[in-house]
């Protein structure tokens, strides 16, 4: 089978299909990694921001619509799927401790090391095995309609990272509209207090921080941790 990287658009099944807008998403985060490496200071913090609102609306919507469909078309798919699940839940483990760290601090680029080479390693394990398998096994119209699903998916899910969530349904399905009015509303406000200074940009970041507290305290309630299994998480 030959990997997502070396195809043509139309190989890929057009523009609309899955597989093309996972491509693109890659290309860009490769160039977001890339960007995060060369930047300091707000600058960096503002491209891992942007990096953040591309990685989790994007593994949200494999987790919630191509990962089912894998498991159920491909033989193997249950074992593909969790080992890219293993690999989005150590991301989002490691995402949430790097929000917390000092951008100059020796951890902050500790952590940023490992993400980036999760990072790629998620792009080649679906570009060069989970994709090409899943693309001989459905016909190009099927290829379509999985990409306008995903991408309507991808752009309401959440933006941030919430390890405790599961990574299979029904839990990530539950979680999805508490956690992304959440995310999105907090996006707004940083946008907002990157805009403004004083007391306006300081209350801005306030709120933020008290839904980021209501995020944590959410993404606890049972329903929205069930599904997964217990080998995704690290450490098991």
């Amino acid at each position: 089978m030959e990997s997502l990287a070396t195809q043509t658009l139309d190989q890929l099944g057009g523009p609309g299909s899955v597989l093309a807008r996972q491509k693109r998403d890659h290309v860009e985060l490769d160039r977001l990694i890339h960007a995060v490496d060369d930047a300091r200071g707000s600058a960096r913090l503002q491209l891992l921001n942007d990096l953040c609102r591309l990685v989790f609306p994007h593994a949200f919507a494999e987790e919630s619509v191509l990962w089912p469909v894998i498991r159920r078309v491909l033989p193997d798919g249950e074992q593909l799927t969790l080992t890219i699940e293993q690999e989005h839940q150590e991301i989002n483990e490691l995402f949430t401790a790097l929000e917390r760290s000092d951008p100059d601090s020796h951890e902050h680029h500790r952590l940023w090391s490992r993400i980036s080479a999760l990072l790629s390693q998620d792009v080649r394990d679906e570009e060069d095995e989970l994709l090409p398998k899943l693309q001989a096994a459905l016909p190009r119209t099927r290829l379509i309609a999985l990409g306008a699903a995903w991408e309507a998916v991808r752009r309401t899910a959440p933006t941030r990272p919430h390890p405790v969530v599961a990574r299979r349904p029904p839990g990530n399905v539950v979680a999805a509209l508490p956690l992304t009015a959440i995310d999105r509303s907090r996006d707004h406000l940083d946008r907002h207090s990157r805009r403004t200074s004083g007391r306006s940009a300081a209350a801005a970041h306030r709120l933020s921080a008290l839904l980021a507290s209501v995020a944590g305290a959410v993404e606890h309630v049972p329903p929205l941790t069930r599904g997964e299994r217990p080998q995704t998480h690290s450490g098991q």
